[in-house]
C-alpha cells in the first residue's frame, strides 16, 4: 500500500470523515507559515509525497474554505519553500493564511500502478474477512514507522487496529468499496 496524501475534509453527516457523495475530495499537500518578504511570498511546509508536482501555474486550494489560487513562483528556503500566488500579491493578503493547509483536488492526481492506492481511496471501505464476517469500516489510516495501520470501526463502535500488510489483504475493490482481509489470529484468542 502506497503512503500518500493526507485527507483533510469536513466530516460527513455520519461523522466518518469521508466526503459526501458527489463532493470533491481535497488532499492536503502542505501548510502555510509566515509571510516572507513584502510581495506576497509565504512559507510553505511540504506534506505531499509528490513535491515534484508543485509547479508554477498549479491550481491549489487554501484553508478550510478551499480558496482557489495558482502558484506564481516557488523558491527553496531552509527546510521549506517560499510560494507566491497569482491572486495574492501583498503581505496583508497572505498573512491571514498562516497555519492554513493547502490542498489539491483528488481528481487532479495521477493514477497509481496496480495494487497501490491513495489513502483517501481506502477511507470508507467496508472491511470483511475471508470468512465473510463483517469487521467494520476504515475510518482512518495511521502512518507508523514500519507499516500503515487501518483504524476500522465496527458496528459496536469499537476501533480495531489492523496492520496494512500485503500478506493480510486478500482483495481491495475500490468500485464496490470493499476490502477483504485475513482474520487476525490474536483477535480470535481474546
Amino acid at each position: 500500500m502506497k503512503k500518500t496524501h493526507r485527507v483533510l475534509s469536513e466530516p460527513d453527516k455520519n461523522g466518518t470523515g469521508s466526503p459526501n457523495h458527489g463532493e470533491p475530495v481535497y488532499l492536503a499537500i502542505g501548510r502555510l507559515g509566515k509571510p516572507h518578504g513584502l510581495d506576497g511570498g509565504v512559507t510553505f511546509y511540504i506534506l505531499t509525497d509528490f513535491p515534484e508536482r508543485l509547479k508554477k501555474g498549479r491550481k491549489v486550494f487554501i484553508g478550510d474554505e478551499h480558496i482557489p489560487a495558482h502558484i506564481k513562483s516557488i523558491k527553496e528556503h531552509s527546510k521549506s519553500l517560499i510560494f507566491e500566488f497569482e491572486e495574492f500579491t501583498e503581505i496583508e493578503q497572505v498573512e491571514k493564511f498562516k497555519s492554513h493547509f493547502v490542498f489539491v483536488d483528488a481528481i487532479d492526481l495521477p493514477d497509481l500502478p496496480g495494487g497501490e492506492y491513495y489513502h483517501h481511496q481506502l477511507i470508507g471501505l467496508s472491511v470483511i474477512d475471508t470468512n465473510d464476517s463483517i469487521i467494520g469500516e476504515i475510518t482512518e489510516i495511521l502512518e507508523t514507522g514500519a507499516n500503515d495501520v487501518y483504524v476500522i470501526v465496527g458496528e459496536d463502535k469499537k476501533e480495531i487496529l489492523y496492520p496494512a500488510l500485503l500478506s493480510l489483504i486478500e482483495k481491495i475493490d475500490i468500485k464496490n468499496k470493499i476490502m477483504v482481509v485475513k482474520p487476525l489470529e490474536y483477535y480470535n484468542q481474546v
